[in-house]
């Protein structure tokens, strides 16, 4: 059993082109929002933290410029009154602690010193910042005014406290904290408004979005109600675009392509229909005078009984006449039907001078009243045909020559070679064809006024057969020009032209 095939007449599943371009750039505008948001906040928030570091490498190195001026317990109290929790650890092992504990600096309001940035004072001149920044600096140094070196600090940062501890080159050790919540709670609000930015801005957005993915898909909407519009009966309607070379162009204009091809292929299909009743009328109608002639006789042959041998035989023949007449209307009809199928050929190369002259041989013995020549090149003239089917439409031409001159007529066919094609023409000394029917007569079941004679035998389709053939060989069959004088006879003028080998 195959799996994976959707069963015939499935219906198309699909969704709201609209909706899924709407939800498409929401979704993209969302994560392109949400990234801005917390690329903001990430570089803000080392900004900040940044600003705080300076402020306490900026307080390191002034108290390290006031180391052996001032003592352990003064220092203290001057760093912690900027906010600061302040550790020193003298050389002697003696710690002197000020200020407000880390906890208290990570769970307290903000500090008073207005962090971040620098102290709005300071006692003692500040020799500058070290050397190193960042989230640690290990190994830097400094020198402060007095000689006291920091020969090292190390900066951590714990959840909403930023810890210093500069080691200086006396073997005293300064501990400095400064809190960062006011940095935290900045960026949270910053997070929040952002937040409510962002989602607002993507609410007018969206409605945008409706707005202009309806505009644009104004053009499907229109198409849609053409289709609609065409399936109701209005078959001229088209969409006609402005421009082609756009996505909506090319596909309006394979659409009303489209619908001229179908437009077209629906035309000649009612052309077609129309031709086939015409046709089965036509074909009936001429079916039914010898299949009348037929039981008028059987009928009076049947009355007469054997009352008189005479009328009885010329009745028999009256109706072997008209049974003939129907069955070459049948054979007719018949081949016209293969002929629109696509009828078979035997081709083979021939040479059609010889076979030309076998051909008129053989009509001369069939319609010996009328006088038929031939006139043929000296070289070959080889054409890759089927030459019974040939022979056909050459026998219709002449049959149609010879009824058209009477018994005593005369008829030409002459073989020529033609830029790459054989041309047979057919003339005959006839009243001719005027100009303006020389085209109808291929018509089926077409026959001139001058010629509706129930006697000839013709029913209109000769001419209709012998130009099937002569396009399945991939040629042409044609009226030419009369050419009256002395290398014409002045009569009809067929030219039946083949491709050359």
């Amino acid at each position: 059993m195959s799996v994976g095939l959707a069963a015939p007449g499935r219906p198309l599943r699909t969704t709201s082109l609209r909706l899924r371009t709407v939800v498409a750039v929401t979704v993209l505008l969302a994560v392109l929002l949400a990234g801005l948001v917390v690329a903001v906040e990430a570089v803000l928030g080392a900004r900040l933290t940044a600003q705080v570091e300076d402020r306490l490498r900026d307080r390191a190195s002034a108290a390290a410029a006031l180391v052996g001026v001032l003592d352990a317990d003064d220092l203290a109290d001057r760093l912690s009154a900027q906010g600061l929790s302040v550790r020193i650890v003298e050389p002697d092992g003696a710690a002197v602690e000020a200020g407000p504990t880390p906890d208290q600096l990570r769970n307290g309001p903000p500090d008073p010193g207005g962090l971040p940035g620098p102290a709005a004072k300071a006692d003692a001149p500040r020799t500058g910042r070290s050397a190193a920044t960042g989230s640690s600096a290990a190994g830097s140094t400094s020198t402060s005014t007095a000689g006291t070196r920091i020969t090292s600090s190390s900066v951590r940062d714990d959840d909403g406290v930023l810890t210093l501890r500069s080691d200086l080159a006396d073997g005293t050790r300064i501990t400095l904290t400064a809190g960062t919540r006011d940095v935290q709670e900045t960026l949270a609000q910053l997070g929040w408004v952002m937040g409510g930015t962002s989602a607002a801005f993507l609410g007018v957005a969206v409605v945008g979005l409706v707005l202009v993915v309806r505009r644009t898909m104004r053009p499907l909407d229109e198409m849609t109600g053409a289709a609609r519009s065409i399936a109701s009966g209005d078959r001229g309607r088209r969409l006609r675009p402005e421009r082609t070379d756009t996505e909506i162009g090319r596909v309006a204009l394979a659409f009303d392509e489209m619908l001229d091809a179908v437009e077209g292929a629906e035309a000649k299909a009612v052309a077609a229909e129309e031709r086939v009743r015409g046709f089965l009328s036509d074909a009936a109608h001429e079916l039914r005078t010898p299949v009348a002639g037929v039981r008028a006789a059987a009928d009076t042959l049947v009355r007469n009984g054997a009352a008189d041998p005479g009328t009885n035989e010329e009745l028999a023949v009256h109706v072997v006449r008209q049974a003939d007449r129907a069955a070459r209307l049948v054979d007719d009809m018949l081949t016209m039907a293969r002929l629109d199928r696509g009828i078979a050929l035997d081709r083979r190369p021939t040479d059609l001078g010889p076979w030309l002259v076998a051909e008129v041989d053989r009509l001369r013995l069939r319609l010996p009243a009328t006088t038929v020549d031939a006139t043929v090149p000296e070289h070959a003239v080889v054409a890759d045909v089927d030459p019974d089917r040939l022979a056909q439409v050459v026998g219709n031409l002449v049959d149609n020559a010879a009824r058209a001159t009477g018994p005593s007529g005369t008829v030409r066919l002459t073989l020529t070679e033609e830029s790459g094609e054989a041309v047979v023409r057919v003339e005959d000394d006839g009243p001719g064809i005027p100009a303006s029917e020389r085209e109808r007569v291929f018509d089926r079941l077409v026959r001139l006024e001058a010629s509706r004679d129930v006697r000839s035998g013709g029913a209109g389709l000769g001419l209709p057969i012998a130009r099937g053939i002569a396009e399945a060989h991939g040629g042409t069959l044609a009226h030419a020009d009369s050419r009256r004088g002395a290398d014409g006879l002045g009569g009809a003028v067929f030219d039946l032209r083949v491709l050359l080998a």
